[in-house]
């Protein structure tokens, strides 16, 4: 037999619920991740009800900052916690937006922050190496170049490239629309190295993998179906072994050199979110850590104290 709720977990249940439906419906959240914070709330919800909290809408700060600090809270990994803390932060928010509640209960919560690592990065000329490695003039060595190209000329999520369609796809205006997470959709450049192995690919290649039941995808394997994730996880691993790259090379690792190499270059850390797909700036950040020897050379170049001591008197 089912286990039958407890009133306490119901009253909690239905703001629950509604908050479940508009991150779905209005934010356009994954499955996932709306499960994923179904689960973290529940917990959070399980806890309040324990202590004598009647739902939602009557807990106070200091009752949420009890959770945060409580036993069965620091058994959790700090990025574990840090993001049920975030789910439960974007649950106030939208009580006090659809004004069940007056105010923000979470905020003067603070907790764990999560250590973000340093991405794994590529050296411009490992990243020559791994294209190059891909030469060939048989259907599945132009695919190959043409997906390698196009992974770090765009700097697409390894899901995104696996899903993309011919009509995605413009080389002349050079762009493509790219439907990432949450189905937002956003357009991306193509590179003109990128755009030349995809029309070379398109012409010579892609036709002689195409069967009876072959759909728009854009990237096809022998049996004329899409490539999987896990299929361009291989090959990227078998082109960086061919080009004897000695790092641990992942398909991310190219979406992280397509990121790192353009801040190097100069490029606008808001135009480099926009082409990453990221929907918080804090995310695109991370790569601002990755090269110090361009933020050296800024300061040795442009800082005051360092010219006085080079300009001729």
């Amino acid at each position: 037999m089912p286990k039958e709720e407890s009133p306490a977990s119901a009253a909690f249940a239905q703001d629950l619920e509604a908050f479940l439906a508009y991150i779905s419906l209005e934010r356009g959240l994954s499955k996932n991740t709306i499960e994923a914070y179904r689960g973290d709330l529940e917990l959070v919800a399980a806890f309040l009800a324990g202590v004598g909290v009647a739902d939602w809408r009557s807990v106070t700060a200091a009752q949420a900052s009890d959770w945060v600090h409580s036993p069965s809270s620091s058994a959790y990994s700090v990025a574990s916690l840090a993001r049920k803390l975030s789910a439960l932060r974007m649950l106030a928010r939208f009580l006090v937006r659809e004004k069940i509640r007056d105010d923000d209960f979470t905020e003067l919560l603070s907790g764990p922050k999560p250590v973000r690592k340093m991405p794994a990065t590529l050296s411009t000329a490992e990243i020559v190496r791994l294209l190059d490695a891909s030469q060939g003039s048989d259907p599945r060595s132009l695919r190959d170049r043409a997906l390698l190209e196009l992974f770090y000329s765009s700097g697409l999520r390894v899901s995104e490239l696996a899903a993309l369609m011919l009509q995605q796809i413009d080389l002349e205006q050079g762009v493509i629309r790219v439907f990432g997470k949450g189905s937002k959709e956003r357009m991306v450049p193509v590179g003109g190295k990128a755009a030349e192995a995809i029309a070379n690919y398109l012409t010579l290649g892609r036709p002689h993998l195409v069967k009876a039941r072959t759909g728009s995808q854009l990237f096809l394997n022998s049996r004329g179906g899409a490539l999987s994730r896990v299929m361009l996880w291989m090959l990227v691993k078998k082109y960086a072994q061919r080009a004897g790259i000695a790092k641990n090379v992942k398909p991310h690792g190219l979406r992280h050199s397509f990121a790192t190499h353009l801040l190097t270059g100069g490029a606008d850390l808001r135009a480099i979110q926009e082409m990453l797909g990221h929907a918080n700036i804090a995310t695109t950040q991370i790569y601002t850590t990755v090269e110090p020897s361009r933020l050296l050379s800024h300061h040795a170049k442009f800082h005051p104290r360092n010219r006085q001591a080079t300009d001729p008197k």
